[in-house]
């Protein structure tokens, strides 16, 4: 007869997944970031830029002098309509470019607000170049702004965004709330 085992312990708890990736996070606020090298992932299971992440984008952000810019393929996981890429899709690639800005302005954010605009159908399996970049700031809010090209240069998409500058421990502050706050 065998005795029920005790399950083992989780290799990590969420407070250790924050300390680690926040004890890291600083380091990626390098403004002297070499332009031709990528800049590091949000983490590792960033929806948009986790390359651990097999449902994501994988999207890899280099610097394009004041703001950055990806290149980028959408596939068929992220089918819209047949033959076109989804709306929700392409928001959450400039989303997330829009979060690589943060690298420039060396200090982390939230998104408040995100409106895109879609000029044109976003296709599958067509190259895209999207760039991001900071307009402006008025105290703890960043205003950016963002553009997607096809392959002729022609502009498919248009967005602009809110971002608020927070501390890093509103990452960990967050998670440790079953109900974190909403904002006014």
């Amino acid at each position: 007869m065998t005795s029920p085992t005790t399950p083992e312990p989780a290799s990590h708890t969420l407070d250790d997944d924050l300390a680690r990736h926040m004890s890291g996070w600083s380091k990626r606020f390098d403004k002297d970031h070499d332009d031709q090298s990528p800049l590091p992932s949000h983490h590792p299971m960033c929806l948009g830029c986790g390359q651990d992440n097999p449902h994501g984008h994988q999207l890899e952000v280099l610097r394009d002098g004041d703001g950055v810019l990806a290149r980028h393929v959408f596939d068929a996981r992220h089918t819209g309509a047949p033959g076109i890429a989804h709306g929700g899709a392409v928001a959450t690639v400039i989303d997330d470019l829009f979060g690589f800005v943060l690298y420039s302005v060396g200090e982390p954010g939230v998104t408040r607000h995100l409106g895109v605009d879609y000029l044109a159908p976003v296709l599958l399996g067509t190259p895209y170049v999207f760039r991001a970049r900071l307009d402006r700031r008025d105290g703890r809010k960043l205003f950016v702004s963002a553009e997607g090209t096809d392959e002729t240069g022609r502009v498919v998409m248009k967005a602009e965004a809110l971002f608020i500058v927070v501390g890093l421990t509103h990452f960990k502050d967050v998670n440790a709330q079953s109900n974190p706050p909403v904002a006014p």
